[in-house]
């Protein structure tokens, strides 16, 4: 990109702060390089295999809303994809607030095979075209459109072999203004788009096999309960019961570390029939709505390793049933304050159920930016209602169940420390 361009161009433009609040300092972003860098600390992960797009507003270039979408395999696809994705950020753009005066475009793929970086960006350059075109037609301008793969970035807007050369520019990772503002704030990339994705993905191999198989022996047991006269009420009081033991289990039995390894320990922790028997339970509403009261302090962590590894165990002909442990872990992840593990959850849920109603409402809530406080003082609530006794437990508490004397007295202190 040329710098001497006499317009303001999207690279000379500021970026909010790393909070997003407008009256807070912002970061400029002054170069194509950390328009490549800032991108995973926009979304909170590497986006692969994805097409990004970015509004931007006014004079001085504020970010606003941010699009996510995964490249179309069939280049037929593309045209409709971008009228889509540029109506959808245009006219949600104008429903918050304004609509933007320009666009960022990434387009970010991993060469296939014996393909190179370089042949990525000129395959999918038809693609950038396209977007530039259906942005331009609801009067939008594409100010950047930048490809990376293979570590580098190719910009599809700029003309000037000088600063974006054919053989592309090397990404320096971390480098700029924005990723070192994050770094500070203690904002961090949480992995990339397929390694969360694959955190929640059914599991494979001789162990799905084993899983579905269970999955057929609970779902032969629920019909005899129902024929024998069991309410939802004693099924979903078995359900959280057995939620509850589970999630001490795994609050008993933290893994060594994070990532797959810590995936696998919990997968361990389960056996077939109880996940199967707690997949199916979770399919009822009003029992769902339940499990999803645990989703800050102590009970967060563990609930949120539980839906994950539930999620994991809806394999072959359940894979629909993993729209509800994945809307819980959105959920959780969403009400602890990590949104973009939220969304990818969330966005796994539809694709499991497109018309499951609660991954509808939190995905386009936590889009939309609304603070999740809201829903959690419901649940609070709802809670209190159903535990007259007991009341709300406070954030911090341990999952239902009995719980020891000492447990109890280290609560009590803590209430007492709070009342004074």
């Amino acid at each position: 990109m040329t710098n001497n361009h006499e317009s303001r161009t999207p690279s000379e433009r500021p970026a909010p702060s790393a909070t997003g609040a407008a009256t807070e300092p912002q970061i400029t972003l002054r170069s194509p390089a950390e328009l490549a860098d800032a991108l995973p600390y926009m979304l909170g992960f590497h986006p692969t295999d994805s097409l990004v797009m970015v509004a931007v507003h006014g004079e001085g270039g504020r970010f606003g809303g941010r699009l996510r979408v995964g490249i179309p395999t069939a280049p037929s696809e593309w045209e409709d994809t971008a009228r889509q994705v540029a109506d959808c950020l245009i006219r949600g753009s104008e429903r918050r607030g304004g609509k933007p005066d320009g666009i960022v475009v990434f387009l970010c793929q991993e060469p296939r095979g014996e393909e190179s970086g370089q042949r990525v960006m000129t395959r999918l350059r038809p693609l950038a075209q396209r977007i530039r075109l259906a942005c331009g037609a609801l009067d939008v301008p594409v100010l950047e459109a930048l490809c990376i793969s293979a570590g580098r970035f190719w910009s599809y807007v700029c003309p000037d072999a000088r600063c974006c050369p054919a053989e592309g520019t090397t990404l320096a990772a971390g480098t700029s203004v924005l990723a070192a503002a994050a770094t500070f704030a203690g904002l961090r990339v949480r992995g990339s788009l397929k390694e969360i994705e694959r955190r929640l993905a059914p599991l494979r191999g001789a162990f799905a096999g084993e899983m579905e198989r269970a999955l057929d022996r609970a779902a032969a047991a629920l019909v005899p309960k129902i024929l024998d006269g069991a309410t939802r009420e004693e099924v979903g009081a078995e359900t959280i019961a057995l939620a509850g033991s589970l999630m001490r289990r795994m609050t008993l039995a933290p893994p060594a570390e994070g990532g797959p390894r810590a995936d696998d320990w919990d997968d361990a922790l389960l056996t077939h029939d109880e996940a199967a028997a707690l997949i199916l339970g979770l399919q009822d509403r009003e029992i769902r709505d339940v499990a999803a009261e645990w989703m800050e302090g102590e009970e967060a962590a563990p609930a949120l390793r539980l839906w994950r590894a539930l999620a994991r165990r809806c394999v072959g002909a359940y894979g629909e049933h993993a729209a509800a442990p994945l809307t819980l872990a959105g959920w959780v992840s969403w009400s602890t304050g990590d949104e973009p593990t939220a969304r990818i959850a969330l966005g796994l849920a539809l694709r499991a159920d497109a018309e499951y109603r609660f991954a509808l409402l939190l995905h386009h809530a936590c889009n939309e930016g609304i603070d999740p406080e809201g829903l959690r003082q419901c649940l609070r609530e709802e809670r209190s209602r159903r535990e007259p006794r007991r009341g709300r437990p406070k954030a911090g508490t341990r999952p239902p169940g009995r719980r020891d004397r000492a447990t109890t007295r280290r609560e009590s202190r803590r209430t007492a420390r709070s009342d004074q």
